[in-house]
C-alpha cells in the first residue's frame, strides 16, 4: 500500500516540520515514506503494522491505538523535536481525522518554509522547526501577521507565544 500523505508518519510525526527534511547532504531524512527512505533507514515496526498490515495512514485511525508499540512514549525522554507532539498528533487524528490534521499541517509547513526562506541565518532552522511543530496554528498566524523585519523580533514573538502556551522552545526534556 502507498500512503496518501507520506509526510505524516504512522506514529504521528510530521516529517514536513523536521529540520532534517530541510538539510542538504547525506544527513537529510526524506521521512518515513519519502523518496529513498528504505535505503537509508531500517524497517519500522510501527509503519509495518500500520500501513502494511492494516492499511492505515496513521496509528490514530486504529481502534487499538495506543497499543504496546507506544510504550516507549511513557518515559517521555525523547528529545527529537518532531517526536514531542507525536501522541498529541495521533490523538487529534483519532478525534478529527487525518484529512483535517493534514490541512493544519499544510499551514504549519507553509509558515515554516516562509520563516526558513526569509529569516534563517544558517543557525535558526532547528529553532524554527521546533517552534512551528510545538505552537498552535493560531499563534503562528499571529506571529507571521505581526509587523517585524528581522529574525530577532521573530524569535522574540515565537518565544512570547511559547511562554503563553507553556511550551519550551529548546531541545531536550
Amino acid at each position: 500500500m502507498q500512503k496518501k500523505y507520506p509526510s505524516i508518519a504512522c506514529c504521528g510525526i510530521d516529517c514536513g516540520l523536521c529540520p532534517r527534511l530541510y538539510t542538504d547532504g547525506s544527513s537529510r531524512c526524506p521521512g518515513c515514506f519519502g523518496e529513498d527512505f528504505a535505503q537509508k533507514r531500517p524497517p519500522c515496526s510501527i509503519a509495518n503494522c500500520c500501513v502494511k498490515k492494516h492499511g492505515y495512514e496513521t496509528c490514530g485511525e486504529c481502534a487499538e491505538f495506543p497499543c504496546l508499540k507506544y510504550d516507549f512514549t511513557k518515559d517521555n525522554k525523547d528529545s527529537f523535536t518532531t517526536h514531542k507532539k507525536m501522541m498529541t498528533n495521533l490523538e487529534y487524528i483519532q478525534k478529527h481525522g487525518v484529512e483535517r490534521f493534514v490541512e493544519e499541517q499544510k499551514v504549519k509547513i507553509e509558515i515554516l518554509q516562509l520563516m526558513l526562506s526569509k529569516y534563517n541565518d544558517g543557525r535558526s532552522k532547528s529553532f524554527y522547526c521546533l517552534a512551528v511543530a510545538l505552537l498552535s496554528v493560531e499563534s503562528l498566524k499571529k506571529v507571521m501577521s505581526a509587523d517585524f523585519e528581522d529574525r530577532k523580533k521573530l524569535k522574540e514573538l515565537l518565544c512570547k507565544y511559547a511562554e503563553e502556551q507553556g511550551v519550551e522552545l529548546k531541545q531536550g526534556k
